[in-house]
């Protein structure tokens, strides 16, 4: 399978830099598989499209400030280091730039001494790095800063602003540990919620840690020698009954985003139905899998050749993804983390 046929054309100026007024107010593009229609809401009315004892499963992990912006002690050098995921206490996986200019043994300052890392090894994409104190996360909010994707611009030295710690974060994260937000997540709110409850829809919730897997660059043409880096993941037994609960109840699975698809796709998998596990996530889904777990799928819109918009082509189907996209283009829907949203019944 070739990575060319996921590939389209995407105007610069429809990736959106700022969220929507309200979380809610974002736009809502339907796509009825069964029908194979595209129509148009905003996702404030989602519930019109839910069913009771549908089960609305959505990403509880929390983003962690896990930029550090350090200097080398001895030269002063400038380091710029992104946490990827804790290997060991106090031992991290990470993204650090020049990788070139920190060899083994480097040592790095951030926060003026607050945090200490040295570089252990270097891998093809990452590199492993050693902290003290050991309990990093302890420290992250005096000098990490929350990291938003590179295609979200702000002016020089502004970086993350007040708006964006309120937005770029869902209002059910609990769990520290993701390095990105689960942004299909980002359109739901507590009065939402509430409405979908009084409506009959449940909630139940998984925690997957987005890290480098989900946003890791697709490197070869060939579809399937592409390989997913680990996210940590954990499925709760209350969480899974209540899933199996609206299942019998004829309710669906509808995962609220990428993540949660492969933590459920994950499970099933592994375990053979929905029941309560943990553990490293590498599921690539690209089309031809067979999907266990997920009947509908909330999502963003995803970039051209990404692992994400694979999954979405393997859930619909590639030539109605493609449809849907060109669609979305032409209405002129925003894009990507702060953008609208995709429901895929």
């Amino acid at each position: 399978m070739n990575l060319h046929d996921f590939d389209f054309t995407l105007p610069p100026e429809l990736i959106a830099q700022v969220p929507a007024p309200r979380r809610d107010a974002s736009r809502l593009l339907i796509v009825h598989r069964a029908s194979q229609r595209i129509t148009h809401d905003v996702f404030g009315h989602i519930g019109r499209y839910m069913r009771p004892n549908d089960v609305l499963v959505v990403n509880d992990t929390k983003v962690i400030p896990a930029r550090l912006r350090g200097r080398k002690a001895g030269t002063g050098g400038k380091i710029e280091v992104l946490l990827l995921h804790e290997t060991d206490t106090g031992v991290w996986n990470v993204l650090l730039k020049p990788a070139a200019k920190a060899p083994p043994g480097t040592l790095v300052e951030f926060g003026h001494g607050i945090l200490r890392g040295e570089v252990v090894q270097r891998h093809a994409d990452t590199v492993t790095m050693k902290f003290t104190p050991t309990q990093v996360y302890a420290v992250l909010d005096q000098c990490g800063e929350v990291p938003l994707p590179p295609y979200i611009k702000r002016p020089a030295g502004m970086g993350f602003t007040a708006a964006d710690a309120q937005r770029y974060q869902t209002v059910f994260a609990q769990h520290p540990g993701a390095v990105a937000a689960p942004t299909a997540g980002l359109h739901f709110t507590p009065e939402l919620l509430a409405s979908l409850h009084r409506d009959g829809i449940r909630r139940a919730c998984v925690t997957l840690h987005v890290g480098w897997g989900t946003f890791q660059p697709m490197r070869t043409d060939v579809v399937e020698q592409h390989r997913m880096g680990p996210e940590f993941y954990r499925l709760t037994a209350a969480d899974a009954q209540c899933m199996q609960q609206a299942r019998e109840a004829g309710g669906r699975v509808v995962a609220v985003g990428t993540t949660v698809t492969r933590t459920l796709e994950t499970i099933v998998r592994d375990v053979g139905r929905l029941a309560a596990h943990s553990g490293w996530s590498t599921l690539f889904i690209y089309p031809g899998y067979q999907f266990g777990a997920v009947e509908a799928l909330v999502t963003n819109f995803h970039l051209p050749r990404s692992t994400l918009f694979l999954l979405v082509c393997a859930f619909a189907g590639r030539e109605l993804m493609h449809e849907a996209y060109r669609t979305a283009i032409a209405e002129r829907y925003r894009f990507y983390s702060y953008g609208d949203a995709m429901l895929i019944l």
